[in-house]
């Protein structure tokens, strides 16, 4: 390496972002001397810097491949002249965090953003697949200017018991619900549970996971075929080596932020994602995830106009939980981009991606791929649409004045206009301790409500929204109700369930006015959600709740501090406050 003042040199490399001891001669030297105990050359140190992050931990099985993917992602670097680092960051999986993985998203995101920051990298390999990971990444992207690029983990394989073909989770909260109304036993329940998940990676139907997968790859974030192949083949690990090339090559540029995530995340490109959302059936969950990755980086997105844009895509994808099939199987049939290729009329298909080439330049590479399946067995085409709209609605009235959302492709369509009474739940605690009480007051035309399970209410905004059916009405053969609340439910999930009310209950929304026997109307058609009840009675029975501050104890230290005084509302992205700056642009845009 040349002895030349590092000062006035171009900072890349182990140049980059020198500690600040007050001789940045110094700083190189200690650098130097420290890099070099791991058993590194200067030849080595000489080389493009790729930092490649370990999200690996014995508590995520959606990650267990990340070893083999970094080795993978490694061996891409150094073919392409590149000396690819490891560094490690919070890892996050959705049955392994307390109280809910999205409490700890946005701690996930400083972590990673700090650690880029901290780091001398040139471009850095983003590993990530469970709900949370790739949100948090590319919020951390969004707010660093060093060129990144996602890949995926990639879904689990399938199997079958007695038969019928399972997958993680749409299948275990089928089952669950069976084993709830005593259609199988423990011994039953207890064997199924061995067959759900039978191999490493994520969730291997439409949840939020391969929903993530998919936006990411359409939105340009990671190569083009990432999103859908499965995480134990051979495939998923050459994709993983492709990557690592990439990002030597995004390193050398001249000036590599001409592919940093802001220059790629347009809002036109967000309005790709959330058209590929529309199309695959994809989890609510998602909506929140882009909506703040979408303000780290001034652009704002409307849920009304998503509602809009929704209107003009049918559902594609016949995958669970909007249809009957799994990820696997959109592999076969050509993953992503053979949906593109049904959605080219909605598509701004000029969008850069970070391979470098057009995001209508990938379609047709792809289309032009002998290997593509030509006979589909998920993928529909755009006149015969397994739901003629797009997956999820966004409902408002004075129930949700900021805004709700509705998996309408995955609901019982009776119950899309429905109105009922109200059973209310007013805390988890509250759900857990009365739903399945035979003293319970509640009807198969009634509607269940949650309250205080919110960002703030909860906190952390669980995955709790999918109320299970009362015991003693699924017992009856009920299989679905009308639910409602402030929380999230998991992309795995299926029923007539609305979700992200806003202003959540803890913060004083309607939805806290909300009393048993309270009459409330749902109308997805005609995009409704109405408590009815006279206005100045929601206001009374607000006022007399007094402020939000007071009930939701909140600890003088911590995390949970930091937490509960700064998350922003469902409608906003759930990320802190101080990280948003003002919004200077929008989306999503129609595509004429």
């Amino acid at each position: 390496m040349s002895n030349s003042d590092p000062a006035k040199t171009t900072s890349r490399g182990m140049l980059k972002g020198l500690t600040r001891y007050g001789d940045a001669g110094f700083s190189l030297f200690l650098r130097k001397a420290f890099i070099k105990a791991m058993g590194y050359s200067d030849s080595a140190l000489d080389r493009p810097i790729i930092g490649i992050t370990n999200t690996f931990s014995d508590f995520n099985p959606c990650h267990g491949n990340v070893p083999q993917m970094i080795e993978a992602a490694k061996r891409g670097v150094m073919q392409a002249g590149g000396m690819p680092l490891v560094f490690p960051t919070i890892s996050i999986h959705e049955s392994f965090a307390f109280p809910t993985s999205m409490y700890l998203r946005n701690l996930m995101a400083l972590d990673t953003e700090e650690m880029i920051r901290a780091q001398p990298v040139d471009a850095v390999v983003l590993i990530g697949g469970c709900d949370k990971t790739i949100p948090a990444q590319l919020m951390a992207a969004a707010s660093v200017s060093v060129p990144v690029i996602v890949i995926p983990t990639g879904p689990m394989l399938t199997t079958t018991y007695q038969g019928d073909r399972l997958g993680a989770c749409t299948d275990c909260r089928r089952y669950w619900a069976k084993f709830r109304a005593h259609e199988i036993d423990q011994t039953e329940i207890d064997a199924v549970n061995e067959k759900l998940a039978p191999t490493t990676g994520t969730c291997m139907v439409m949840g939020t996971a391969s929903t993530i997968a998919c936006m990411t790859e359409a939105a340009g974030m990671s190569l083009a075929g990432t999103a859908a192949v499965p995480a134990v083949m051979a495939e998923r690990f050459r994709l993983a080596e492709f990557t690592g090339r990439r990002a030597v090559e995004l390193a050398q540029l001249p000036d590599p932020s001409t592919f940093s995530s802001q220059a790629i995340l347009t809002p036109q490109a967000f309005t790709n994602a959330f058209t590929v959302l529309h199309a695959i059936g994809g989890s609510t969950n998602a909506l929140i995830h882009f909506t703040a990755i979408a303000a780290r980086l001034g652009i704002q997105i409307d849920l009304e106009a998503i509602d809009r844009l929704g209107r003009h895509v049918p559902v594609l994808v016949d995958l669970k939980p909007s249809g009957s099939h799994y990820m696997e199987h959109l592999y076969e049939d050509g993953g992503l981009m053979a949906i593109l290729q049904e959605l080219k009329p909605h598509l701004y298909l000029d969008c850069l991606t970070i391979s470098g080439r057009t995001l209508g330049e990938e379609i047709e590479s792809a289309q032009n791929n002998k290997s593509m399946a030509r006979h589909k067995k998920v993928i529909r085409i755009a006149a015969e649409p397994i739901f003629p709209v797009g997956g999820l609605a966004v409902l408002k009235g004075n129930l949700a004045p900021r805004g709700a959302v509705i998996k309408h492709s995955a609901a019982t369509p009776a119950l899309l206009q429905h109105r009922g009474r109200a059973v209310v739940f007013t805390s988890l605690e509250d759900l857990a301790s009365r739903i399945d009480r035979d003293d319970l007051d509640v009807r198969a035309e009634d509607i269940l409500v949650l309250q205080n399970a919110g960002p703030k209410g909860a906190p952390g905004m669980p995955e709790a929204g999918y109320l299970p059916i009362p015991k003693k009405l699924a017992q009856a053969g009920v299989k679905d109700m009308v639910r409602l609340s402030d929380a999230r439910m998991s992309g795995t999930a299926f029923g007539t369930i609305v979700l992200h009310i806003t202003p959540e209950a803890a913060e004083n929304g309607p939805l806290a006015a909300v009393r048993n026997g309270d009459m409330i109307e749902l109308d997805v058609p005609k995009r409704s959600i109405t408590l009815l009840v006279d206005e100045a009675e929601i206001k009374q029975r607000l006022a007399e709740l007094g402020a939000p501050e007071a009930r939701l104890e909140i600890p003088a230290t911590g995390y949970r501090r930091l937490y509960q005084t700064t998350v922003t509302q469902a409608d906003v992205g759930c990320d802190f406050d101080f990280m948003v700056p003002v919004a200077t642009r929008s989306a999503p845009l129609i595509k004429e």
